[in-house]
């Protein structure tokens, strides 16, 4: 019976990651759909939220078994808990690059974005599939400190979001009311795609330590100050001679 909780545990963890990389990939592509007038890419982003709701699904599925069946306690508890929060997170990540690819299309045969604005979205873009690369990292690991970098670039992606807004909303804004709607509604999608990674990656800080993010944080600084009176004080005693204390 051990063996199958393990491998229904495995099972869970691996369809997380795969549901990741899935959520991953439709952005990548929602992307292209946006910036290359490419109604065809828009299509298959379109068609993708049915594979990612059969992993959102399975997972779903797993977690309350384990739940109801194995009574997981301590990490694994955590892990499945976790876990259950970040599907839909994921989720959730998958209907925002739905969002943008129905822009895409609902634009075609015209390119959505003014070309002084696209650049700041090449960089959103280029943001997000950075924290979709490091989503699977940490999917894999439970690495706390690699988690909590997600929020690093969560910051960019926030200003960026907040100039969109800015310039959309200035008096001499050239471009017409659709093209400010498109552009801030856009915005806000690549900004909430990035708030749910920052989400997942609290959720891996607390299933790897059992600490919030600012919990853990507080902890690992005080820890590496312990330590740095170790040092300091095993540098004394080489100098001087443990005689001395």
């Amino acid at each position: 019976m051990r063996t199958v909780y393990q491998e229904q545990m495995r099972t869970f963890a691996h369809d997380l990651t795969q549901m990741s990389d899935r959520v991953r990939t439709m952005m990548s592509e929602a992307c292209k759909a946006l910036f290359d007038a490419d109604i065809d890419t828009a299509e298959v982003v379109l068609s993708s939220i049915d594979a990612v709701e059969v992993l959102r699904k399975r997972a779903e599925k797993t977690s309350f078994e384990l739940l109801a069946l194995e009574a997981p306690v301590a990490r694994d508890l955590r892990q499945v808990v976790s876990g259950t929060y970040i599907v839909e997170d994921l989720s959730r990540m998958a209907a925002l690059s739905v969002h943008i690819a129905r822009i895409a299309r609902r634009r075609h045969p015209d390119k959505t974005l003014p070309d002084s604005v696209e650049p700041f979205f090449r960089e959103m873009a280029r943001l997000v599939d950075d924290i979709g690369d490091k989503l699977h990292d940490v999917l894999v690991t439970y690495d706390p400190e690699e988690a909590m970098e997600l929020a690093l670039d969560d910051d960019a992606v926030d200003d960026l979001h907040e100039h969109m807004f800015q310039l959309t909303s200035n008096r001499e804004w050239p471009y017409p009311v659709s093209a400010a709607v498109d552009v801030t509604l856009l915005s806000r999608f690549f900004e909430r795609y990035s708030d749910h990674a920052v989400d997942i990656g609290t959720r891996v800080v607390y299933l790897a330590t059992g600490k919030e993010p600012e919990e853990y944080e507080t902890t690992r600084r005080s820890e590496e100050q312990q330590e740095t009176v170790r040092e300091q004080f095993d540098e004394i005693r080489r100098r001087y001679g443990s005689d001395s204390f």
